[in-house]
């Protein structure tokens, strides 16, 4: 069995690492440059940063700000934030970045998932889905949360993986910032129904909770913020206790 990766994820506003609740009321949670070089030495496996402004104000990932990152990583790195195009991401793989994380520009033009990994290969290629349930029923938003769409989460999975995303990186709406667990109903019939790794992300607040999304939910990785920016959760101890619950990690 592979192993189960452990991911912690830069949230970035203005330069400034930030964590907030159910998409809103965002706290500062320190230098990302800082952060990323702690998270490479405490034994992180990936790590994801996610310029969570950048769709909404209309502009690119903070390309130099990445270039500053990814030297001070040896773990894979992915980008995310105001994607839009070839051009965005080769700039971005130019600059440091190992993957690149698509997620509103995918459901506006859902062809530029197929170009991207035309041009890039699938295995640099995450689509993230920000989702939350209206009237029981998964519902991607957009633009960070803000814009709520009729799709619904597992059509659109669907169509990402047949279109050749490498990764799908499923965020709950519902879970985030909540630290009551991940949604590890829906994060098992997406891991079900998919040939590609699913990445739990929303809801981390226990050691419990992430072999819960392993066991229960089916993940292949497990995605969180808060509880790593804040020590709350130490990632060492976090594998050890993974480990002894028979769960393959990387120590």
């Amino acid at each position: 069995m592979l192993a189960k990766r452990i991911i912690p994820c830069l949230d970035i506003k203005d330069g400034r690492t930030v964590k907030g609740v159910n998409f809103v009321d965002l706290r500062d949670a320190g230098d990302p440059i800082e952060l990323a070089q702690r998270y490479a030495e405490e034994g992180a496996d990936e790590l994801v940063f996610l310029d969570i402004s950048a769709t909404e104000q209309k502009r690119k990932t903070l390309a130099e700000l990445v270039y500053k990152v990814a030297e001070k990583l040896n773990i894979p790195f992915t980008v995310g934030g105001g994607i839009s195009s070839v051009e965005d991401v080769d700039r971005l793989l130019k600059n440091g970045a190992d993957k690149v994380s698509i997620n509103s520009s995918a459901v506006k033009n859902p062809n530029l998932i197929n170009d991207l990994v035309a041009k890039f290969g699938s295995q640099c290629i995450v689509v993230a889905i920000d989702a939350k349930q209206i009237d029981g029923e998964w519902k991607v938003h957009l633009v960070g949360g803000k814009v709520p769409t009729e799709l619904n989460l597992f059509d659109w999975a669907k169509e990402v993986a047949q279109r050749g995303a490498g990764e799908i990186l499923f965020t709950s709406m519902d879970n985030d910032g909540t630290k009551d667990g991940f949604a590890n109903e829906a994060l098992a019939k997406l891991s079900t129904e998919l040939n590609i790794p699913i990445i739990a992300s929303g809801g981390a607040g226990t050691v419990k909770h992430f072999m819960d999304t392993f066991k229960k939910g089916k993940a292949d990785a497990a995605l969180a913020a808060s509880v790593f920016h804040f020590k709350e959760i130490e990632i060492l101890d976090l594998k050890n206790e993974l480990e002894k619950e028979g769960i393959p990690v990387r120590i």
